[in-house]
């Protein structure tokens, strides 16, 4: 079972360690963001030991070695220290700000990974499966995600559109009726527009499924929600995180409808596939 509380057990054993890693931890405990993004050269360079002596400091903590411990360190941030993207200083190097923002996405995409639930994944398939349209909706950010979504569904052989406008998203959503599925993609979830929506397309018999935050205002006017409840500030920051976390979820609910398709539809997808392949110049050798 991977140990989410890798900061912690640090700072608790601190007076365990040697003095050389002493060092490593207390480079790490600086600032454990910054460390998702550096390589073992620069970590043991900073704490001014031998790259041995680092990765004998990993193991020490349970890791297999280094990348193992970059790892569990990023899921520890995720689990409840301050979210890594917020650490980005002013006088920060690209070499800094890369390492945090990677270390960002890549504590995000694994907390919403633990907290998915697969039986809201099949049954948000199941209603997609019997579809006989499907709307994608979403405004800001998560209209990227939306039109996204679309190119990933169109190929499933039934009408697919998607919608970054609020006053196409609310005559879509009048005009629903049973058969239909909307999909609303909401970072917050409180959106009012977003929220009156869901309730019209509802009201119009439509089922509505949600990537949202849980217990939210839209995910209360949501059939069927997976839930977003990474820790983005999105009143200061750009919300990039969350909207990897939309995007690796339309692949999942994607994957799911083509695995529910069965292996004769695979022809169909290799169809579409092959269909690109004199667009291309081919690869060079």
């Amino acid at each position: 079972m991977v140990r989410h509380d890798l900061i912690q057990r640090i700072r608790d054993r601190l007076e365990e360690l040697n003095r050389s890693e002493r060092k490593v931890a207390d480079v790490i405990l600086a600032d454990p963001a910054a460390a998702t993004g550096m390589s073992i050269a620069s970590l043991a360079q900073a704490a001014s030991v031998s790259e041995p002596t680092v990765n004998r400091f990993c193991r020490n903590f349970d890791a297999k070695g280094y990348p193992d411990f970059k790892i569990q360190l990023a899921q520890s941030l995720a689990g409840g220290t301050p979210y890594v993207s917020q650490a980005v200083e002013p006088d920060d190097s690209a070499e800094a700000y890369t390492g945090k923002i990677f270390g960002a996405t890549i504590a995000a995409l694994d907390l919403a990974r633990r907290e998915v639930s697969p039986a809201r994944v099949d049954r948000m398939v199941d209603y997609l499966i019997q579809a006989k349209q499907i709307h994608f909706f979403g405004l800001g950010a998560s209209g990227a995600v939306a039109q996204d979504a679309q190119h990933k569904f169109f190929r499933f052989n039934l009408p697919v559109t998607a919608y970054v406008d609020v006053l196409m998203q609310r005559m879509v959503a009048s005009a629903c009726h049973t058969g239909d599925v909307v999909v609303m993609l909401s970072y917050t979830g409180r959106t009012r527009e977003l929220v009156d929506i869901a309730a019209l397309a509802r009201e119009n018999d439509a089922v509505v499924l949600g990537i949202t935050a849980p217990d939210s205002p839209l995910a209360r006017q949501c059939t069927e929600t997976l839930d977003i409840s990474a820790p983005e500030d999105t009143e200061h920051y750009m919300p990039m995180t969350s909207r990897m976390i939309q995007l690796a979820l339309i692949d999942v609910l994607a994957t799911g409808v083509t695995l529910r398709r069965g292996e004769d539809f695979l022809h169909h997808l290799k169809k579409i596939k092959d269909s690109l392949r004199d667009t291309r110049y081919p690869l060079e050798h």
